[in-house]
């Protein structure tokens, strides 16, 4: 193979194995702190604590926003440690958060819980896997963030069922402490996956080393670039729309007639849709560039919303998570990827997890956003005419700001 050929996916992974499972290995660890898992015990919670889904949904918003107000300065460390050291950091507080949310003695301590859960597993684990992707590689950066976060649609597919099951047969709490004995044991992995000296198959620099680019620019640079705010409502639309939409699953399904095992069993076609098209836009990233992708990743989750609007039948329900696992595998690959197109790797930590903490800080306002609605007797109909409205819009206002970076001055 020359030096400017380009692996195919295959040959790509088995050269570089062990940095991909361990990136695939954070997606999925990442997933004990997704809203998908914790609403798999939002009944027992519930139960529990005597909650309703107001105190519960807002105890969950309270924790959610507090862990993205420390984002931006917990990710930013990636930045100034190894991937290694940090990494391990992050699975130990993932399994303190889930031991913590098994032992919380009331219910104002959920809010702690949640914090925690949402730091450590959906913003840490998470950035962990695609910022350590994005600094482990120069070529073929598409592709590693592809393989990467397949651990997010695995985690989607098999731990909710498991935690049902657990649930059932030896309670919540203890269920919970699983997690976090999974947790502890992610450590010695990431230990025997990265080594503390390792080299890539496909360069002749060391890992640690290869963290920057010509244009690497800082934190401050891009909340002074007009690209990053014309950004914003695109990288927020997943997050709303598909969290409101979890968090509410089973009430939007009972509104339109279909069963919660018929809309919980369309969570495998949302996996396959995020692996296929993940696999896609990691591959068209490497050739075009994610700055070309990136406009169109949206508009699958448009057209999921729209099928919600119009249609009843319940095959439709499968047919909108295709579309929304269509949107997650395009858009989950292509933001980092762009990021660091645009601004570099150098300080890809601080620049990645002020971005995430725009979309966390979108998932914890939506829950609430949508209840009230519900509460209110809007219409799903127009709700959900709204929210395609908002998608297209920021498709529209990041392919404007995509054609400009692509036309700027480098």
């Amino acid at each position: 193979m020359n030096e400017t050929a380009k692996p195919n996916y295959l040959t790509f992974a088995y050269r570089n194995r062990r940095i991909l499972s361990f990136g695939f290995l954070m997606a999925f660890g990442s997933s004990f702190g997704q809203t998908y898992f914790v609403g798999i015990f939002s009944p027992s919670i519930e139960a529990e604590f005597e909650l309703t889904h107001t105190k519960w949904g807002g105890i969950y918003m309270a924790g959610t926003l507090l862990s993205a107000a420390l984002l931006p300065f917990s990710g930013r460390l990636i930045d100034h440690m190894s991937v290694r050291k940090y990494a391990i950091i992050v699975a130990c507080g993932m399994a303190v958060a889930c031991i913590a949310m098994a032992l919380a003695p009331a219910a104002w301590t959920l809010i702690l819980t949640i914090f925690l859960l949402r730091q450590f597993g959906q913003g840490l684990c998470q950035h962990t896997a695609v910022t350590g992707m994005v600094k482990y590689f120069d070529r073929d950066r598409g592709k590693a963030v592809a393989i990467a976060i397949l651990g997010f649609p695995a985690g989607r597919a098999l731990l909710p069922v498991i935690a049902v099951s657990l649930i059932a047969i030896i309670g919540w709490q203890y269920s919970y402490v699983l997690c976090g004995i999974a947790g502890l044991l992610m450590i010695p992995v990431i230990v025997w996956l990265l080594p503390a000296q390792t080299r890539l198959a496909n360069s002749e620099t060391s890992l640690p080393i290869l963290t920057g680019l010509s244009n690497d620019r800082r934190l401050g640079d891009m909340l002074r670039d007009p690209f990053f705010f014309m950004m914003l409502p695109a990288l927020m639309a997943p997050a709303i729309l598909e969290t409101a939409m979890n968090f509410h699953q089973l009430t939007i399904a009972n509104m339109k007639g279909w069963s919660p095992e018929w809309v919980t069993g369309g969570y495998a076609i949302f996996a396959v849709m995020t692996v296929v098209f993940s696999m896609i836009a990691g591959d068209l990233a490497d050739r075009i560039g994610a700055a070309r992708l990136m406009p169109f990743g949206l508009l699958p989750l448009a057209a999921g919303v729209l099928v919600v609007a119009y249609f009843d039948h319940y095959i439709w329900a499968w047919v909108y998570l295709g579309f929304f696992g269509v949107s997650s595998g395009l858009m989950v690959t292509c933001i980092p990827l762009l990021l660091a197109e645009v601004y570099g790797t150098r300080h890809i930590g601080a620049i990645r997890s002020f971005a995430a903490t725009v979309s966390v800080f979108g998932s914890a306002l939506a829950p609430p956003m949508l209840g009230y609605g519900l509460d209110a007797e809007v219409s799903l109909h127009k709700m959900a005419i709204i929210g395609a409205l908002y998608v297209v819009i920021a498709s529209l206002l990041m392919a404007y700001a995509c054609h400009k970076e692509n036309n700027r001055p480098k």
